[in-house]
């Protein structure tokens, strides 16, 4: 740990994860070290402590300091790490970026109770050919058994949104709107989905999760942050955009840990850069909104 975050979480005071694949791969630079250094900003202008967190040279780090930062938007070498990944990267001396998955889970150890993300991953489309098997982002799994809370902006708008609420109703994962009763989509406001629960303020948030920690929940919960109205990109163009990604995808065969990355470059190309806009602004609000959340916690 930074000895800023250490000496925060021994003293009670508020805390918010960041995690650091956004800043090594889900976005272009130079927006992506200036994302960083505005993330940390907005959770000091909220009142709390910036966890930014990452593998770097074998050693788990929560609370970077401003090279770490400069180093993981400008290292092209940067690996990308879930949960599976962190035990052999870490005995072979290598750095990497940790995904919503490895971030909470190592958040989660070191006590801090706020993640904000941009978007969770969840269940690709069917592949193709057919028959072959879904594609599910180990996200998922890891926080069904993870006692943290993730703001973040919905699921990604590229995959199967009503799979992905049906395999964390089934994982127990509590998933609850902010301010609104449709689960957003990433990108766009909406998915036409309801949110199973809803709260309105971060004082109703911060209720939640001392509930559930008095209950021995086990699992994550999802606060799910509309990205910002001004923001949202035009759901037609939207979804023109993301059939055109999808296809190209499926043309090259891209499948796995690449294909989140590939799809939203492609979108980020498709839009004339309106999906990068709006992947700043999202983020953006969930850092803001997890700051608040965590100081009503402490």
């Amino acid at each position: 740990m930074s000895v800023e975050v250490a000496a925060a979480l021994a003293s009670g005071q508020p805390v918010v994860a960041l995690e650091s694949t956004i800043i090594s791969h889900g976005l272009p630079r130079p927006d992506n070290l200036e994302l960083a250094r505005a993330l940390e900003a907005m959770v000091r202008d909220a009142g709390a402590v910036p966890a930014t967190i990452a593998v770097l040279d074998g050693v788990v780090r929560i609370g970077l300091a401003p090279d770490d930062l400069e180093r993981l938007a400008a290292d092209p070498d940067i690996g990308k790490l879930s949960v599976r990944d962190l035990a052999p990267a870490i005995a072979a001396g290598i750095s990497g970026a940790t995904t919503v998955a490895a971030t909470a889970h190592l958040a989660a150890r070191a006590g801090i109770e706020v993640f904000a993300t941009g978007g969770l991953g969840g269940v690709h489309p069917a592949p193709r050919p057919a028959g072959a098997q879904w594609d599910v982002s180990a996200d998922l799994d890891t926080l069904a058994r993870t006692p943290i809370a993730v703001v973040c902006s919905g699921v990604k708008s590229l995959l199967d949104v009503p799979a992905t609420l049906e395999r964390l109703e089934t994982l127990g994962v509590a998933v609850v709107g902010y301010g609104t009763d449709d689960f957003p989509g990433f990108y766009v406001r909406r998915t036409g989905l309801r949110a199973p629960w809803r709260v309105d303020s971060p004082a109703q948030a911060a209720a939640l999760l001392r509930a559930r920690t008095a209950l021995g929940v086990p699992a994550a919960v999802i606060v799910a942050n509309p990205v910002p109205g001004p923001a949202e990109l035009d759901p037609t163009l939207h979804d023109a955009a993301l059939h055109q990604a999808l296809t190209a995808a499926d043309t090259e065969g891209v499948r796995g840990p690449d294909l989140t990355p590939f799809l939203l470059a492609a979108l980020a190309s498709a839009t004339d850069g309106a999906a990068v806009a709006a992947n700043v602004a999202l983020a953006e609000s969930n850092a803001e909104l997890a700051a608040r959340i965590a100081v009503e916690l402490a």
